[in-house]
């Protein structure tokens, strides 16, 4: 059984490659025409290179942070991945058509026609450092930095108003939570404004402070005037009129330190009254300075929004400017199938010089 060729055998045995001159020839005749091909018609790179940048980037993190406003609205890991998905979303497409006349430069009425012939001409892909290329290769060098300036602007574009609808929305939250902050900011006020009158205290805090510390003070007057009294009682018996003048004394003291040291808070100025109201002004305290928080808090990040709103177009850095690159192209296609042609010709040079035995036979 005859074994079978392979096919550089089988060509370099098949008749048409019988003769070397014309088998040269022929290859050679292929391979200029694809080498041709891959330098002829030239065509011309354009590109642009761009990064997402927030207002750190910017130099505003400061501003914004003290306004209350985000830093970005997608993220530091996801904004490349968001400028790739919105450089190939529908939108920024339909916005090149129509910025560029597609339909009528490609001769066509159907938009989705357009849309396929872009995806297969513009070439978008991320590099290290975050950085998104949006290139395309065209004969015509002018169209070709249009088309890029167009896609980079169309992205910038959708950035933005991706970047105004979230701040719309937030807007929206952030006035509802405003409007209820200081609608209990406000209840809070008023429930503290109405204990102060009902305890007749300008200021709560300081007012029951002073009432607790009146103990160890009437606790002082009452050890001073003992002493004095002692002092008195050894020239003067108690019938005498400055003696009875100092026991008088002590016993308003005792009288109003009892007062003071009473447990039941509906004793006028007692200790049980101000610890009663001491826990009160407590609370409501607390509760008003949490609602002035909220309320403020709220207030600053509503306030932020607006700045948002005039860094909404910040979203892209150009790192490079659309431009026509100066190196030439060529057509891939083309100089593989250059190399392929000088290999097939290698190889049947190769095998006509040292053909295998079964070849040998055959030629015998």
């Amino acid at each position: 059984m005859t074994p079978r060729r392979s096919i550089v055998g089988t060509l370099a045995l098949s008749r048409p490659f019988a003769s070397p001159v014309r088998r040269r020839v022929i290859f050679g005749v292929l391979i200029v025409i694809a080498a041709m091909l891959s330098l002829f018609p030239e065509r011309y790179r354009s590109a642009v290179s761009v990064a997402p940048s927030d207002p750190s980037t910017l130099g505003l993190s400061g501003a914004l942070s003290q306004l209350g406003a985000a830093s970005s609205v997608f993220g530091n890991q996801a904004a490349v991945e968001i400028t790739l998905r919105v450089a190939n979303s529908k939108v920024v497409r339909d916005q090149v058509v129509d910025k560029l006349g597609l339909l009528k430069r490609l001769d066509t009425s159907s938009r989705r026609e357009a849309h396929r012939w872009l995806q297969q001409q513009v070439s978008i892909r991320s590099m290290r450092g975050g950085i998104v290329q949006m290139e395309v290769k065209q004969r015509d060098p002018k169209f070709a930095e249009q088309l890029i300036q167009a896609y980079a602007d169309g992205v910038r574009q959708r950035l933005a108003v991706i970047n105004k609808q979230q701040t719309d929305y937030k807007r929206t939250v952030l006035l509802e939570l405003v409007e209820k902050a200081g609608r209990d900011f406000d209840a809070a006020q008023a429930e503290y404004d109405q204990f102060r009158l009902n305890t007749r205290y300008s200021d709560p805090r300081r007012a029951i402070e002073s009432i607790g510390e009146r103990i160890p003070v009437l606790q002082a007057a009452i050890k001073a005037k003992q002493v004095e009294l002692a002092t008195a009682r050894k020239f003067a018996t108690d019938d005498n009129m400055a003696v009875q003048q100092i026991i008088a004394q002590i016993d308003v003291l005792q009288q109003q330190l009892a007062q003071q040291q009473a447990l039941n808070p509906s004793e006028q100025n007692s200790v049980g009254r101000v610890v009663e109201q001491s826990t009160i002004a407590r609370q409501l305290e607390r509760k008003l300075t949490l609602a002035q928080s909220l309320y403020e808090a709220y207030r600053r990040y509503l306030q932020g929004t607006s700045v948002e709103d005039l860094t909404a177009t910040a979203n892209l850095r150009v790192i490079e400017p659309p431009y026509v690159d100066t190196t030439r192209q060529f057509n891939v296609s083309f100089v593989a199938l250059t190399l392929l042609l000088i290999l097939f010709a290698g190889a049947i040079e190769f095998y006509l010089l040292r053909p295998p035995l079964e070849a040998r036979l055959d030629a015998r």
